[in-house]
């Protein structure tokens, strides 16, 4: 998983806002403002100064969202989270321990 953090982070936040639009928002393909927020964190990881020895966000020194994106995200990260397991339970699980 080493040399490949900073895409499957880029996966696992996807798939974050695509149950977040779809099961919460009730969308049927990803809006606007979800597809925003994905390319904005897309744009955040590629810019990562730990590469790919990211830490996961939550335990970084480094904030690097604008205060209100990093809202945006934690929204969609604390409906989104729990639900992984039933959606993506290979990814959550992998996530919560790497």
């Amino acid at each position: 998983m080493a040399r490949n953090r900073i895409a499957y982070e880029k996966k696992v936040v996807a798939q974050m806002i695509r149950l977040y639009c779809r099961c919460k928002e009730g969308n049927r393909a990803v809006c606007d403002s979800c597809r925003q927020l994905q390319e904005y964190a897309f744009a955040r990881l590629d810019r990562c100064r730990f590469s790919e020895r990211k830490p996961a966000c939550r335990n970084c020194k480094v904030h690097c969202y604008k205060p209100e994106m990093r809202e945006r995200m934690r929204r969609v990260m604390r409906y989104a989270g729990p639900r992984m397991l039933w959606h993506y339970p290979w990814d959550a699980i992998r996530h919560l321990f790497g």
